[in-house]
């Protein structure tokens, strides 16, 4: 049990710490490349942010679990959709 603690914390903490790499470097590649940093928050950003769901989707559909890899698509936006446009 503690140990199962111990990791979860470690993948809080390397959570954080990677959440805050790419968010400075993707500010880094704004400034070196002259863009609105808007423009990167709005492709770089939203690209990484998405990769993970990409990956589950095409994975699931190679394997033939085409029933996952839609469920993933649809609950995905439907999550998005109810909880961000509260915001």
């Amino acid at each position: 049990m503690i140990k199962d603690v111990f990791i979860l914390l470690i993948g809080f903490i390397a959570l954080i710490k990677g959440a805050d790499i790419f968010v400075k470097g993707s500010s880094d590649a704004a400034k070196n490349l002259k863009v609105p940093s808007v423009i990167i928050g709005l492709t770089i950003v939203a690209l990484g942010t998405s990769a993970p769901e990409l990956a589950v989707s095409v994975s699931a559909a190679l394997q033939g679990s085409n029933e996952i890899s839609v469920s993933n698509v649809v609950g995905s936006n439907i999550f998005s959709a109810y909880v961000f446009e509260n915001i």
